[in-house]
This record gives structure tokens, sequence and C-alpha cells, in this order.
């Protein structure tokens, strides 16, 4: 290859130059890139060994190819060599433009240092050209932005001298297109750890989607999935079977309504702010033949980075009945075991609910400073030139509850009937408990048929009852006593047998400023007034 004299020979050492560089873009991966690399050193410019020591991703430098001799790959393949000795070993070279020449009489110093080698020891050069078995060529091979990824060293030229410029030259055109092919062969190795990696991930997705339909579809409590923005905002997109059967209703029919469509009004703001805030919430949906089953609903909106809220994941699991036992317990708490009537505790609850602490010489100051109070809020937080902000007191919202003969009001108020049987101990001590609990129920059941639906009757134990009735005047309270009274005169059949009590009633009046204590105590010492006066004119008239 260095016989410059014989351009035959150059146009043939192309021709093996252009082979091996097609070679090299043939490669499939970066190992037999740099193995081809190695054997074209030696097949294509005239050098009996070569080897490519290639950057590993900590810098040092591994011996990755060796070609032209079986000994030489034995003692290096797999060897790496430090970084640091690799650069000195550059530095110190002649330069031969790109190439890096060590001769002889300076490589002695690199016998001993930690980079792999191939050297023997032989006799002085007999001409100032010919190659010394201690010469050392290396070829640095870079990227386009400079990085160092590997070092072609080749040695043993075949003709026994040390390259001339042709040949200097096919080795830097030939190191040139090697480093090409490397970068070349790792983005391709970058290309298909990529690949590898985006399908892995896409079988992690495919698995996950899976995953999450099975988990969807055979989940045993009802699962949807609702549209968030878009033109049907909260529209179920989605429902799987246990959402089907749990309403009553096929998934094409599902999917044509949203929750707020199912929603029992009275829950209507209890789904707003569930949908709007997610979290959990409890809540009745319409059945399709028009019942409605308590569920709790815990919703999660899936969001995406780019466009923001997509879906909203809605999980509902049927509550019914624990809900219906929550509401029995309620139930029993604040109602009467024998009778089903509000209990005593439930009475001064609704009681305590009407009335306030006020006094009723202040009705009309309260409401004054609640005129006054509207009037500043328009200004709140605005003071007068140069002052403080206006200070004013919350509207009072509260209805105030008087008694019918306070001034100031329509003549009419929340009525109190405290009622006492009469002659009920005499049934209890005759006919037993049993007897007594029957007519308890009876005088309950006529009682509730005699009052109005928004009227309270209570039992407060034993065989008073308490009636609040909202709205009614002096007389109005008086006509409601007599009707109860007569209702419940008439005898009662119990156990084949027929029973009579009598009732005496008390009316008091609710008014704010009293204690719910005051008020029912109000209306039991009428109550007491009456049964005396009642039972003086009997006497008398015995």
């Amino acid at each position: 290859m260095e016989t410059e004299t014989e351009p035959y020979v150059r146009l043939a050492s192309l021709r093996e130059l252009h082979q091996v560089v097609t070679q090299l873009s043939a490669a499939r991966s970066m190992a037999d890139t740099l193995q081809t690399i190695a054997d074209g050193a030696v097949a294509a410019l005239g050098f009996e060994l070569a080897s490519v020591n290639v950057v590993r991703p900590d810098g040092d430098l591994l011996v990755a190819a060796v070609a032209g001799n079986e000994r030489a790959e034995a003692a290096l393949a797999g060897r790496t060599g430090p970084r640091e000795a690799w650069e000195r070993r550059l530095a110190m070279g002649e330069r031969w433009g790109e190439l890096r020449f060590i001769p002889y009489t300076e490589g002695w110093v690199l016998d001993h240092d930690d980079v792999p080698q191939w050297h023997t020891t032989g006799p002085a050069p007999r001409y100032p050209d010919e190659w010394h078995p201690m010469d050392r060529l290396f070829a640095p091979l870079h990227a386009s932005d400079g990085e160092l990824l590997a070092v072609l060293e080749v040695d043993r030229p075949r003709n026994g001298r040390r390259p001339g410029p042709w040949g200097r030259e096919a080795l830097q055109l030939y190191a040139t297109q090697a480093a090409i092919a490397i970068s070349n062969a790792r983005l391709r190795g970058n290309m298909q750890r990529a690949l590898v990696r985006l399908e892995r991930e896409q079988q992690a997705l495919r698995a996950s989607e899976e995953s999450f339909r099975q988990a969807f579809e055979y989940a045993p409590s009802g699962m949807a999935i609702a549209e968030v923005g878009g033109d049907n905002p909260g529209r179920l997109i989605r429902v799987n079977d246990a959402l089907c059967r749990l309403l009553g209703r096929p998934v094409a029919v599902l999917r044509r309504y949203s929750f707020a469509d199912l929603v029992h009004p009275e829950d209507t703001g209890v789904l707003l702010r569930t949908s709007a805030e997610g979290g959990r919430a409890e809540l009745r949906l319409a059945r399709r033949d028009g019942s409605y089953v308590w569920v709790s609903v815990r919703n999660s909106v899936v969001a995406d980075a780019a466009d923001g809220p997509q879906v909203q994941l809605t999980h509902v699991e049927d509550i019914e009945e624990r809900k219906r036992h929550e509401l029995a317990l309620a139930h029993r708490a604040s109602h009467d075991a024998l009778t089903g009537l509000p209990n005593s505790a439930e009475l001064r609850a609704r009681l305590g609910a009407r009335v306030c602490e006020v006094p009723p010489e202040r009705f009309a100051g309260r409401r004054a400073e609640g005129a006054a109070a509207r009037a500043a809020e328009a200004f709140r937080g605005i003071g007068a030139a140069g002052g403080r902000p206006y200070d004013h007191r919350p509207y009072d919202h509260h209805e105030h509850v008087r008694s019918p003969e306070m001034p100031g009001g329509d003549g009419k108020g929340l009525a109190v009937l405290f009622c006492d049987l009469d002659g009920f101990k005499s049934i209890n001590d005759r006919f037993g408990h049993g007897c007594g609990d029957a007519v308890l129920v009876e005088v309950a059941r006529r009682l509730e048929q005699g009052v109005r639906d928004n009227d309270t009757v209570a039992r407060l134990g034993g065989d008073e009852f308490v009636v609040l009735a909202e709205g009614l005047g002096p007389a109005d309270a008086s006509d409601l006593a007599v009707r109860l009274r007569s209702a419940i005169i008439p005898p009662i059949r119990v156990e084949g047998r027929l029973v009579r009590v009598g009732a005496s009633f008390g009316i008091g009046w609710a008014s704010c400023g009293m204690t719910t204590e005051e008020i029912l105590e109000s209306a039991d010492q009428r109550m007491y007034v009456e049964k005396r006066s009642r039972s003086q004119g009997r006497r008398r008239a015995g």
C-alpha cells in the first residue's frame, strides 16, 4: 500500500477501503461495528494487527475488538485501560494530522502503564522509516461534537515501514468513517433500546388497561366514568353491570343520563359538592321503578397534564341496608318504642329549634338592628372619610316566636297542649300493663288523626302526651283541645273488653326568651288547673 509510485496499487487500495466502509454501514450492532473496524484496518490498510478501544460510560477505554492475531486477541480483548493513561498517550505522540504516533525511542516510558498492549522488542531500525516493534500508532475516533468515542490502534505494517503520506491519509479517512459508523451504531442501539422500552411500556399499559377493564367490568359494586367539561358535562360514558343491576337500568339507557338526572332532589347539593371537590358522599339515586336507593359515591378526577381534567371515575356502593339500619337506630333514639311517637328528647329538640333566648321586650330592637345590619352590609369594610370601617351585627334570620297575647303579633302562636289521661291507672291496675299499653297505642293513634300533618304529637312518658300546633290563636287551641278530648273519650276495645279513658288538656304558648322546660312546665300547670276544675265540678254535681 506504500508503493506511491504505483497508482494502480493505490486504486486497488481505495477499492478495498471502499469495500470495508461499505461493510461498516452494514453492521447490525455495536459489537459487529467495532469488530468490522478492526478487521477492515487489517484487510484494507495493510496492518497485521489492529484493536479498537471503545470509551465506556465511566470514561475508561475497553478493548472491544482485536483483529490479525489470535494470541493478541486472547491477551487484549475485554481488558480496560484508564482514561488518564490514554489521554497521556494521545498527548505525548507526534501529530500526524489527527493521528498520534509514538516512536520506540519514546514509547518505552509506556511499557508499564495500565493500558493493555501487545508489543515485542526488536533490533534498532536499519533505515529511517523502518517500523520498530515498539512503535505505536493511534487514530482517535471522535463524534461530530468532538466527543471521543474510541481509539483505533494499528501495528506491524506488512511492508515493514512507517506509513507515509498516502498511508496516513488513508488511515485518517478510515478513522473518520469508523467514527461515523460508531455514532450510527450507538444511535441505532439507543433507538433499539428506546423501542424495546416503548414496547415494554406499551405492553405494561395494555396490561394495566386490561386489568382496569376487568376490575371495572367485574367489580362487585357500581362503577361509572363520566365526562368532565365538553358538550355533555357529567354524562355517563361507561358503566359496569353492577351499577346497571343496582339501578335496574340497562347500559344503553344509563349512558343517556348523568348522575344529576338520577339523584334525589334533596341530595342535589351533595352531588354538586362531591363532583366539584371529589371525595366521598352519601346520597340517593333513582331506580327504574321510581324508588330510591341509598349509595356511597367516591369520585376521582382523572386529569391529563396537557388538557386538564378529562373524565371522572365514580365508585358507587350500595348502602341501603346500612342506611336503613342507621335510620332505624335514629328513629328509635328519637321516638317512643311503644307508640312510635316522637319521644321526650325529640319533642324538646323540635321545641328548642323554634325558640331562641331573646326576651320578648327586645324583639322590636332586634328587628331594627337587623334592618340596620342589612343597610350596612352594602358598605361593609368602607368607612367614612378618614374614619374606621362600619361595625354591624350579622343579620338575624330567626323568626321569633311569641304568644298570641303579646303586642306586635298577629294573635297567633305556637300552641303547646299538655295531655294527661284520666282513669288510666285504674285500667293498668285492673287489667294489667298489656291492656294499658294497648290503650296508649290507641290514644296515640287518635291524637295523630286529630291534628294537622305539620303538627307534632309526642309522648313524654307514662300517660302524658304533648301536641305542638303552629299558627293557632287561643280559640283555635281550645277547639283543638276539645276535639282531641272528644276523640279520646270513646271506648277502646282491648282483648275482647271495652275500656274508657278521659283526658285533661293544658294549653301553653311557646315564646322566645323561654326555655323548653319553662314552656312545658307552663302547659303542665294549666293542665293540672283544668284537671282540678273538672274534678271539683264533678264533685259539686254529685
